[in-house]
């Protein structure tokens, strides 16, 4: 994982490669960080970025806690809802996390990313975490801290997959949590869902109603007035609620809604009455805790639409569009920002253009320019996979490129990508040229133990090299802009000084 060190500062710590950092070293860390390669893609191609404002959108390659913070000068209180989809810690993820964190420190990793996370939406929005069996309780307790366990809403389960895995050493795992939590739940609002085929089949009329099709509700309920009553109608039946329910309506209600003509009593006009309630006053459905896999999309679905933004691109934990666009449909309307740091295959931010949501997306990888920043090129230009065809998308719009200003950073890229002695041999001649050693290391101490630096296993010589380096080099902090030794072009620091002001 790109951005490991420990640190340990009034309870804090933050998983930077097992290193504790002294406090001083922690806010230079954390500080806003300078931003380059800017580029800006609408339906005409790439163009160079003139301007830049809380109006665009943007992909943002770096760190995600320290793009994070680099956020928070501008964005704080201003996100409507978070989604992220996190490394599971199973060991067994492929997309180039560190995947197999031990516990503890797996939660703390998650812990500072959710705590800034949390100060970057508004007052009514919303975080929603997908995660699987393995850490899903232990994240709730987590979210619980930092989010309140007050404004905690729902624990969804997506069906994830359709198909019985026969090969499982136990149960066949086909299913995610979604964790939803509101920044304050007394002012979170829950979207509903649009109603589907099926339940408006549901409704008929039978005796040509002219208010159109209708379904029925009892006149009773299992709590209310203890006061019970019966209720005589103009036709003769005189109705009562059944033994331990009570009159889910007053005698008023029950005489309007006789002479409104709202009530069934059967087909031969003498059984016993039931309240119409027409599909035309129907709104939107509250969202179950349940989302089965035909309503919400599943990974097979998800790596087709994959396949048809990079056709040999392995990602084995996408999401389908289906499920970001009931999660935004919920939880946001348009022109609301939607923020993603964990943004893996780009289908939050391909959801998000769609449903015309201004959406932020940072992802730390290389893949970013084969599949978030390409999938996202696609969907300008109008691609029809996904959710397409039930937005009626038809192209358009843009969004800006940037990077967290890399200073010894892609080192830490070519020691991830070494694979021999020799060539981590070669990384370490290199970090001792540039000075880019953390002050606690004596170089010369390593060259007279070289021997013991060969005896290593390949991990744990990646892991030493990384250990001796500066991490608060890693990137350019913005306060270093006019540092002539980085040479910051001038119409990136004017681009800089319009994000940051």
């Amino acid at each position: 994982m790109e951005g490991g060190q420990t640190k340990e500062d009034q309870k804090r710590k933050e998983i930077f490669w097992n290193e504790t950092l002294a406090p001083d070293e922690i806010d230079r860390l954390l500080a806003p960080k300078a931003l380059s390669n800017f580029k800006k893609y609408d339906k005409n191609g790439e163009h160079k970025v003139g301007t830049i404002s809380l109006d665009d959108n943007l992909i943002i390659k770096g760190n995600n806690l320290l793009a994070l913070h680099s956020l928070k000068n501008k964005y704080t209180g201003k996100v409507k809802l978070i989604y992220i989809d996190p490394p599971y810690n199973t060991g067994s993820d492929s997309f180039g996390y560190n995947d197999s964190f031990n516990h503890s420190t797996w939660l703390t990793f998650m812990k500072n990313r959710l705590e800034v996370a949390k100060e970057l939406l508004r007052d009514d929005g919303s975080i929603w975490i997908n995660i699987d069996d393995d850490e899903s309780h232990y994240l709730k307790i987590l979210c619980d801290e930092v989010l309140g366990r007050e404004n905690f809403v729902a624990n969804i389960v997506w069906q994830k997959k359709y198909t019985i895995s026969n090969d499982a050493k136990y149960f066949s795992d086909n299913h995610d949590h979604i964790i939803v939590f509101a920044k304050n739940k007394e002012m979170f609002v829950v979207n509903g869902i649009e109603r589907t085929q099926e339940q408006n089949a549901r409704y008929k009329n039978p005796d040509d109603d002219i208010n159109g099709e209708w379904m029925t509700q009892p006149l009773h309920a299992k709590s209310g007035n203890d006061t019970n009553f019966s209720y005589k109608f103009k036709n003769g039946v005189v109705w009562e609620p059944p033994r331990g329910t009570y009159p889910r309506y007053s005698k008023e209600s029950l005489s309007r809604f006789e002479f409104e003509s709202r009530l069934w009593f059967g087909k031969d006009g003498k059984a016993v009455p039931r309240l119409k309630k027409y599909l035309k006053d129907m709104g939107n459905v509250r969202p179950a805790t349940i989302w089965l896999h035909q309503e919400a999309g599943n990974n097979d679905e998800a790596n087709k639409e994959i396949k048809q933004v990079v056709e040999d691109f392995n990602f084995s934990t996408p999401k389908p569009e289906r499920l970001l666009q009931r999660i935004f449909a919920i939880g946001s309307t348009e022109k609301d920002l939607i923020l993603d740091f964990y943004s893996g295959s780009g289908t939050s931010g391909a959801v998000a253009h769609k449903m015309k949501r201004k959406y932020i997306m940072i992802e730390q990888m290389d893949y970013i320019h084969e599949l978030p920043e390409t999938r996202l090129k696609k969907v300008i230009d109008g691609e029809q996979g996904g959710i397409s065809k039930s937005v009626d998308w038809q192209g358009g719009g843009s969004f800006t490129y940037c990077e967290l200003t890399q200073h010894n950073a892609n080192i830490i890229d070519k020691i991830e990508k070494a694979s021999t002695t020799e060539s981590l041999k070669l990384i370490w001649h290199e970090i001792e040229k540039t000075g880019f050693i953390s002050y606690k290391i004596n170089p010369e101490t390593i060259n007279e133990n070289i021997h013991e630096f060969e005896a290593l296993t390949i991990e744990e010589k990646k892991q030493l090299l990384i250990a001796i380096l500066d991490k608060n080099q890693l990137y350019v902090n913005y306060s270093e802009i006019e540092d002539g030794d980085y040479q910051i072009p001038e119409d990136d620091k004017k681009l800089n000084k319009q994000f940051y002001g």
